[in-house]
């Protein structure tokens, strides 16, 4: 065993050090390669030593929650992945607060919330994520979106400061957030919520999860939807126009059900997923003169893109 794993197993326990850890088990794709070490923290002094370690070693670091909108290379990931997930999930309820940790999944949040008759989140119940990713993305569906409804975030900083940032020092914006541009880390979000009427705020959960259902191809493996909006178009309507329902390349496949989603239909290589990707890009450019950016993140190398 290397110095450097001694270090991450007195820290982390050897259990939470992951050796060559298959991503196709992390992500909602269920596709990717192996990671070199993966690595699950259960507090911020964990994360915090953890990091300083692979500064120390010069090991590069890819932070990820529930693997909802990720696209892993084949040949998987170099350095380490640093995953905030199961055991880095706690929910907090304090009157109309919910304060939650950056691996807590959304669809838990907005039940712990509607248990609470608390309303204002039922719109990130069916959104396959963790908090984490979806404050760094500003997640959003059905008209709601993590801006409207958090009112301060705990990150970490490049240099390992703890700071708290408001609302505003956020700068959300679609599928955006200050995170990414300064190479934030999420630690965990502040809900402020309104008292409501809990069968109502069920009912509502209920109705947009059988909305979802009925229109998103959730039966089989995906990223979520593929592409960003287009300003003044939607991707999906866009992509089906340009003929490309059932479009496929190996096992990665354009859904008939939604064209926005890309699909594994079974044992698809994220080749596959970059070559369709590739192909609908061309395509509707090619139609309409109008350039699709992939909503879903590319992680390793990638032949295709």
């Amino acid at each position: 065993m290397s110095k450097f794993e001694e270090e991450l197993n007195s820290v982390l326990g050897e259990k939470q050090v992951l050796k060559k850890e298959p991503m196709s088990n992390h992500t909602t794709f269920r596709i990717g390669g192996e990671a070199e070490y993966f690595l699950m923290p259960s507090c911020e002094e964990e994360i915090i030593r953890v990091q300083n370690i692979l500064k120390k070693y010069s090991v590069p670091c890819f932070i990820m929650g529930n693997g909802s909108n990720l696209l892993v290379s084949d040949q998987g990931i170099e350095g380490a992945v640093l995953h905030l997930g199961e055991n880095f999930s706690s929910i907090l309820v304090d009157g109309a607060t919910i304060q939650a940790q950056a691996g807590a999944l959304l669809s838990k949040i907005a039940h712990v919330s509607a248990g609470h008759s608390l309303a204002g989140l039922e719109f990130i119940e069916g959104i396959p994520g963790s908090l984490g990713g979806a404050v760094t993305m500003n997640s959003g569906a059905y008209g709601g979106e993590m801006a409207q409804v958090i009112t301060k975030v705990c990150v970490l900083t490049p240099q390992g400061e703890r700071k708290i940032l408001t609302n505003k020092e956020m700068d959300f914006g679609y599928r955006h957030s200050v995170v990414a541009d300064q190479g934030l880390l999420v630690l965990s979000a502040e809900f402020g919520l309104k008292e409501g009427d809990k069968e109502e705020i069920l009912a509502l959960i209920k109705e947009l999860s059988r909305r979802r259902k009925e229109k998103q191809p959730l039966e089989f493996p995906s990223a979520g939807s593929t592409f960003k909006r287009p300003q003044g178009y939607f991707a999906g309507k866009l992509i089906m126009d340009s003929g490309l329902a059932g479009y496929q390349h190996g096992g990665a496949k354009v859904s008939e059900k939604h064209c926005g989603f890309v699909i594994n239909e079974g044992k698809a290589t994220a080749e596959d997923v970059a070559a369709v990707i590739k192909h609908i890009k061309e395509t509707v450019m090619e139609k309409f003169s109008v350039m699709l950016e992939p909503e879903i993140k590319f992680i390793g190398n990638f032949e295709e893109q």
